[in-house]
């Protein structure tokens, strides 16, 4: 048995930290597939096999309205935070207040962040630089990936100094080579609901509600609130 899953990158660690053993216990398979919220929802539109989306509230309760996901089988797996990394060991800047945040990316060599278009943390944060008057200031050293888990990983990656990121504090804990500095100030705050749904068109509908009971319940409580879930 297959296990199709299309979920936000933000919850990806989650899902893998509890893979193994699932897999293991219903002799199954779980294939996931984890980026921006907004690419996987239209993967599921355009008909990609799917029998669980993990995706924001609003999104699934959009794809209830339109017969996609069943309207009982919605939970969340908790809310996450949107916050600022920088590569292990290196400098921490100040982010705490506008002005300071403001500080902050204008002193950046690069800024690393999700698709700014179909990412949560990556519209919010265009937004957050729109409100700043960065928008045009920092546009040539954006530096845009698929979802906030990749830009974390190039960012580690990368040799060059004074870099910063932005995305959600699940894809920064997860990521081995950044830190989370701190969440963003509270007037820029986003809290994501990241809630799990099964969807009607599922082949394992039974093996869907296993999956669901395991990522919202105890088993995996552990794992969400270390990587930065909140309840």
């Amino acid at each position: 048995m297959t296990l199709k899953i299309l979920s936000g990158g933000a919850a990806a660690a989650a899902v893998k930290g509890i893979q193994d053993t699932f897999e293991k216990e219903y002799q199954c398979v779980i294939e996931g597939r984890f980026s921006a919220v907004g690419e996987m929802r239209d993967a599921l539109l355009a008909g990609e096999p799917c029998d669980v989306v993990i995706l924001t509230r609003s999104l699934v309760e959009a794809l209830i309205a339109s017969g996609h996901v069943r309207a009982d089988s919605a939970q969340s797996l908790g809310k996450v935070q949107t916050g600022i990394a920088v590569k292990e060991g290196t400098h921490y800047p100040l982010v705490d207040t506008p002005a300071a945040l403001s500080q902050a990316f204008r002193q950046a060599r690069a800024i690393y962040c999700p698709d700014t278009k179909k990412s949560t943390a990556g519209i919010h944060f265009m937004q957050v630089l729109v409100k700043l008057g960065l928008e045009q200031e920092v546009q040539s050293r954006l530096r845009e990936f698929s979802n906030g888990a990749t830009a974390m990983k190039a960012m580690a990656q990368c040799d060059e100094p004074g870099l910063i990121g932005c995305t959600q504090a699940t894809e920064i804990n997860y990521t081995d080579g950044v830190v989370l500095v701190a969440n963003l100030p509270k007037e820029f705050e986003l809290a994501t609901d990241y809630t799990l749904g099964i969807c009607t068109q599922s082949t394992q509908p039974d093996l869907a509600q296993k999956l669901d009971a395991w990522l919202t319940g105890s088993r995996s409580e552990a794992i969400r609130r270390q990587g930065g879930f909140e309840f």
